[in-house]
């Protein structure tokens, strides 16, 4: 558990799914990041976060009422793209709570963290050439645009608005 001023930084339980369900079936949260997903999606989202525990994700929870109002962490740079395997932040702020500062607050507890604790030289992030939000958490997290890494995304490979990425890092200070 990590906290920061405002925050809890915590491993999801199952009390927290339908904040989170609500969170990803939202298609303006979810609208860069291939839109709305299911029950079955958000558990199997779920899963595959469960498996980066050890580089640390989880849900972020406000201090004051302990509401559930995103999610953030660190995980393995996705296959396919330019950071592959590499260490990779990624975060998601339920839209009620945009403009708040809570992704850069909840992630930059989660960079303090891998400082401590990891030994990668850096930690990198993606997102949508288009994404002005989270380019601009990025920028004041202290990350710096890479336009070398920027790739079209395998994921989306149908969509060029969502597929046109672009590559964020952080050097270990």
């Amino acid at each position: 558990m990590i906290e920061t001023p405002r925050l809890i930084l915590r491993r999801p339980v199952v009390s927290d799914r339908p904040a989170l369900f609500a969170m990803w079936a939202d298609p303006l949260v979810t609208a860069d990041l291939g839109g709305p997903r299911d029950e079955a999606a958000c558990v199997a989202v779920l899963e595959r976060h469960a498996g980066y525990a050890p580089l640390g994700f989880g849900v972020v929870e406000r201090r004051d009422d302990a509401q559930v109002i995103g999610h953030v962490g660190l995980k393995p740079g996705a296959p396919g793209t330019p950071i592959e395997g590499l260490l990779e932040i990624g975060w998601m702020i339920d839209c009620a709570w945009w403009g708040a500062g809570y992704a850069a607050e909840a992630a930059a507890g989660w960079l303090g963290w891998a400082w401590a604790n990891r030994p990668e030289p850096a930690v990198h992030a993606i997102t949508g050439r288009r994404n002005a939000a989270s380019r601009r958490v990025m920028d004041r997290l202290g990350m710096r645009h890479i336009p070398e890494l920027d790739f079209r995304h395998p994921k989306y490979p149908h969509d060029p608005h969502l597929a046109d990425s672009v590559t964020y890092r952080i050097d270990r200070p």
